[in-house]
């Protein structure tokens, strides 16, 4: 499973690195970083709600 973001959609508001720190970073100037695009199984379950829960659809999985 890979993440895709959209970086224009994206408004950096940190819902995805609350629920999914070890795959989301915001840097210092509210830049969104996904740390590894493809999802291992230990965080299948945290990156799917955070692609559920991002308010603009900024992100989604392939």
């Amino acid at each position: 499973m890979r993440i895709v973001l959209d970086t224009d959609q994206c408004e950096a508001n940190g819902i995805c690195v609350g629920l999914a720190p070890e795959v989301f970073d915001l840097d210092d100037d509210d830049v969104l970083h996904i740390r590894a695009a493809e999802v291992g199984d230990a965080d299948r379950a945290a990156v799917e709600e955070a692609v559920a829960q991002c308010p603009k659809a900024a992100l989604r999985l392939e």
